[in-house]
């Protein structure tokens, strides 16, 4: 399909900046663990400029909230896959309630009335018109089949039928168009019934300059993210706590397994083994927030379309948000691990081990991220992401040494950017540095074998740097890893501009 014409705003070809519209796609995409209450809240706190009180904000949401009828469930939960919630018609109103908390100049509707009986299509529909009236804001509605009562509250009305515009004009003035075409409208039947039935057979005032609405500063819609986002993946059971107890699962039986493996020669071994599973397998459960990543994106991409905040907010927000549930999870199962098999003592080492094992689920969650922007899809996801990291754990250094492995492609670079690398080596120096081991008396006895020896010759670590600059290399991957995704989604916003463009100026 070719498009051509010039946008106009009040006579003037501008962009459309934040607050001027807005946007409620046919799609309801809400953040199911929130209340309507909250989700409202957290919208007002992200539109809403700083120089509005909290206590005005909150006044001015639940208005909103009650205009729109959702006084009743206010309280409760949106829900969704895991939890049933408000019915389709009420996220229907949920969506555009957060549309309307600025008050837009203009506002499109895409479908406002799927999902709603004729009383509450009416009730929506009536609502939006008199805030219109008074606000001075142009409402622009995709409908379909719209009841007598809908179609009536309706002053401009643009017919379509295969792509073409077939009337454009006043509602009052589409009856006597159809009249003079042959198709007069019979009685008693809904006018909007028959215009439609008929077209689907085969066959301003101006110059002012719209001002760009004061919104809320970067630091309060960052605050606002993390809050929400905080409280979403506390109540979203699959986000982390499902997680949570299958790591204390893995951390009881790897705990008891390898139970205080002491200093013996075949130690050596078995804390190799120890520190290799928990980096392998630990940070491959990471993949299981894929879903939650997903719908996040999802919500994202929406509250996008009408400029609530921006990628930045949203990368930082996620990370910090994401960081104490984290933390819990390296803490209480790694303790639990670290302690029972019995690794290095000393707060240190253990402080260490946490450190990195959080930072590699951190790692794994940023490419997971990544992986969802591009892959929308719950099973592509997760197996794109099971085979990248599965690739990672065979260069990691384990599986083959260092010196071992191939170097076209997978020692230069496949080995270098894989972050089990890193990982592994840093827990590596970790745990043996420091410690003496006994020799394998078969082949030498009475003598001993230093940690150091045990780095350098058996396991090919490289002792050009400490452990803490592997965990400061895995900090720097975690945050190329965000920034990719952050430049991923602009060039993306960027393409579809281009295009959008393209397409305008192809028959201008």
């Amino acid at each position: 399909m070719n498009q051509t014409g010039v946008i106009l705003i009040n006579g003037r070809q501008e962009k459309l900046a934040f607050g001027t519209s807005a946007y409620v796609t046919q799609d309801n995409v809400l953040m199911s663990t929130l209340s309507v209450r909250e989700a409202v809240y957290y919208s007002a706190h992200l539109q809403l400029p700083d120089t509005m009180l909290a206590s005005e904000k909150r006044a001015h949401a639940e208005r909103v909230i009650r205009e729109m009828g959702l006084s009743d469930t206010m309280d409760t939960r949106i829900g969704g896959r895991i939890t049933k919630g408000i019915s389709g018609g009420q996220r229907k109103r949920m969506s555009i309630c957060i549309e309307m908390l600025t008050r837009p100049r203009l506002l499109f509707l895409d479908e406002p009335t799927s999902g709603l009986d004729s009383a509450a299509s009416y009730h929506v529909m009536s609502h939006i018109t008199r805030v219109a009236a008074r606000e001075g804001m142009t409402v622009i509605a995709a409908v379909h089949q719209p009841s007598g009562d809908v179609f009536d509250l309706f002053h401009g009305l643009l017919l379509l039928a295969y792509g073409r515009m077939v009337f454009f004009g006043t509602v009052s003035n589409a009856t006597e168009f159809f009249t003079q075409s042959g198709f007069p409208c019979p009685h008693l039947r809904n006018p909007s019934d028959h215009f439609l039935r008929t077209i689907n057979k085969d066959f301003d005032e101006g110059g002012t300059p719209f001002r760009r609405k004061e919104q809320a500063s970067f630091l309060t819609k960052l605050l606002v993210l993390t809050r929400r986002s905080f409280l979403n993946m506390h109540r979203d059971i699959g986000y982390y706590w499902m997680r949570l107890g299958i790591y204390l699962g893995i951390g009881i039986c790897l705990g008891t397994i390898f139970y205080q493996v002491g200093y013996s020669y075949s130690s050596i071994q078995s804390r190799c083994e120890v520190i290799m599973y928990t980096t392998a397998l630990v940070t491959f459960m990471a993949i299981g927030g894929f879903p939650s990543f997903v719908e996040d994106i999802k919500l994202f991409r929406r509250e996008r379309l009408s400029g609530h905040y921006g990628v930045m907010e949203f990368v930082i927000s996620n990370t910090l948000s994401a960081t104490p549930y984290l933390a819990v999870i390296a803490v209480i199962p790694g303790a639990m691990m670290y302690y029972l098999t019995g690794l290095t003592r000393g707060a240190e080492h253990f402080a260490y081990f946490v450190a990195t094992l959080c930072m590699c689920t951190l790692l794994v969650e940023s490419m997971m991220i990544i992986i969802a922007v591009i892959v929308p899809d719950f099973l592509m996801g997760i197996i794109i992401g099971a085979g990248i990291q599965g690739m990672m754990m065979l260069n990691g250094g384990f599986f083959r040494l260092p010196n071992e492995l191939p170097k076209p492609v997978w020692k230069y670079p496949c080995y270098y950017i894989s972050f089990h690398k890193y990982a592994v080596q840093g827990f590596y120096k970790n745990e043996f540095i420091g410690l003496s081991f006994p020799s394998d008396q078969l082949i030498e006895a009475n003598a001993t074998i230093t940690g150091l020896q045990v780095l350098k010759e058996r396991l090919q670590v490289e002792m050009g740097y400490s452990k803490w600059v592997n965990l400061a290399i895995l900090f720097g991957m975690m945050v190329t890893y965000r920034m990719i995704f952050f430049v991923i989604v602009k060039i993306a916003e960027e393409l579809r501009l281009k295009l959008r463009g393209i397409r305008f100026r192809r028959l201008k």
